[in-house]
């Protein structure tokens, strides 16, 4: 214990003691409506969304844009449970490059549910002409659909049950179609759905999978929500690394705040929205948001540079034992690597981007990468790659292939995916391994082993890559450089060769 003797539990009675120590809302909670409703009340929403809605409370005309945190999924049971004992407060710790930490208590969250308690009353919170806007963190795996086809997946047995159960609903389609039936059956005015999840066209995505589901659960609701609904693309971007015991402890040390989850981020934000809301919406850009008419250029930019590079350092970096981001930055030769890939093969596909210095903003990355304060795991990072290699790295490839443009360093990326997906490092240590086709990859990893094409034979992920004989030649090349040199080697040759 450092300065502070006095320990306070952080929720609203505490509130006034905490004022002294650390920012919290000037506003009065009390007063606030909750006119939005979010799904997947998780780290990234409390550092981005639940920020720039804290920030536009003070503002009187603001105040009915409160936030309502839905937690999904069982699995969000201790979010929930934190949240209630602290009244929906939560402590947002922003890591600056210095290493200063800027502690605020945020206080937009000021409704929140556990869906898996009482479905209905979901529903009937998503229906409530109070509600003008649902927001979605559910990740990228939430919106099930076939990463190859695209098409949404019916026989996902969820899906199965909220079909043949609509009230009592388990995923979020099943959800959003029973709200939306209700508001029309009610004569309430339709709803902004507005994904903030790393997915290119992350609206028209939303709208094409609930359309889908609606398509076999309720065919004849369908033209009300294409009339009263509206489904804005946005691109978000903060990193926002799983909180861990010692970010908890220093809070506790350095300011006396007894906070059960806080949230740690990097001091970078961005969001960019389509301006296309039905019932209003905050006024966000006073918060910094931009709203512009198209944002795919921007997306693009950031699924390709900052989330491909996310999985470039971490698989490369795993399987060189590293344990962070920042670990595997700062080795020079997977930074120069990096750079390489970002120069080379991203930057060629990105289009006009109205107001961004691309060669500064890919300065920014590694420099956002390289906090040492941040300690973004290399475990979370590589989890679920199976549902991020094909929007951060494969529309790369895609795209570099049609141009007659290089491909090589994406190549050994996915080669360097195969041989971490036996589950092993280079050092002889277990790699822990957190994705839904974890069997599948394993399987295909082994027969990769002796024929490296197989690991491209899942179709639910590379599509019909396969069938590219220039791609499946330096893919196999790659592999087998790995395979016998390992990755250092392979990395030292490859950026001698673009030096």
């Amino acid at each position: 214990m450092t300065e502070h003797k006095i320990e306070h539990k952080l929720n609203t009675n505490s509130l006034t003691e905490i004022a002294n120590r650390v920012a919290v809302p000037s506003y009065n909670r009390v007063e606030v409506e909750a006119g939005i409703v979010h799904v997947g009340i998780g780290g990234f929403h409390r550092a981005h969304e639940a920020l720039y809605t804290d920030e536009l409370l003070n503002d009187n005309s603001q105040k009915k844009w409160g936030i309502c945190g839905v937690a999904l999924l069982e699995f969000d049971k201790k979010i929930h449970q934190t949240l209630t004992n602290q009244n929906g407060l939560y402590t947002l710790i922003v890591k600056e490059l210095d290493g200063t930490l800027t502690n605020r208590v945020i206080g937009s969250i000021v409704d929140f549910m556990y869906a898996p308690e009482n479905p209905w009353a979901v529903v009937e919170k998503m229906a409530s002409p109070e509600t003008k806007i649902i927001t979605l963190t559910i990740t990228e795996g939430g919106y099930n659909f076939n990463e190859a086809t695209g098409e949404f997946i019916i026989d996902n047995p969820s899906i199965q049950y909220d079909l043949k159960n609509p009230t009592t609903p388990k995923t979020i389609f099943g959800y959003l179609t029973e709200s939306l039936k209700l508001r029309k059956e009610n004569n309430i005015q339709g709803v902004t759905i507005q994904s903030c999840d790393n997915i290119q066209g992350n609206g028209h995505v939303t709208k094409k999978m609930l359309l889908s589901y609606m398509q076999h659960a309720e065919p004849e609701l369908i033209p009300w929500v294409e009339a009263n609904v509206s489904f804005p693309n946005s691109m978000v971007d903060r990193i926002t690394p799983a909180t861990v015991a010692s970010d908890i402890i220093t809070l506790k040390e350095t300011t006396g705040i007894m906070d059960e989850w806080p949230v740690v981020c990097e001091p970078f934000k961005q969001w960019v929205i389509e301006d296309e809301f039905v019932a209003g919406r905050p006024a966000w850009e006073n918060a910094g948001a931009q709203f512009v008419t198209d944002v795919v250029p921007y997306e693009k930019m950031k699924l390709t540079l900052l989330n491909a590079g996310h999985s470039v350092l971490g698989i490369l970096g795993a399987l060189l034992g590293y344990k962070t981001i920042d670990e595997a930055v700062h080795d020079e030769n997977l930074s120069a690597f990096l750079k390489t890939y970002m120069n080379l093969e991203v930057t060629p596909t990105l289009g006009n981007l109205k107001g961004v210095n691309l060669e500064e903003y890919k300065q920014t990355l590694i420099e956002r990468f390289g906090n040492t304060h941040i300690k973004d795991q290399v475990e979370r990072i590589c989890s679920e790659s199976s549902a991020k290699i094909p929007k951060f790295i494969l529309p790369t490839v895609t795209q570099q292939l049609k141009n007659s443009g290089q491909v090589e360093l994406a190549a050994y990326v996915l080669a360097a995916w195969a041989i971490y997906s036996l589950g092993e490092n280079e050092k002889g240590e277990k790699l822990i391994i957190r994705d839904a086709m974890e069997g599948l990859l394993y399987e295909k990893a082994m027969l990769a082993k002796t024929d490296p094409k197989q690991f491209l034979e899942i179709d639910s992920i590379f599509g019909d890559l396969k069938s590219s004989e220039n791609f499946v030649s330096i893919f196999e090349k790659a592999y087998s450089n790995i395979a016998q040199f390992g990755i250092k080697k392979g990395i030292f040759e490859i950026n001698q060769k673009y030096k």
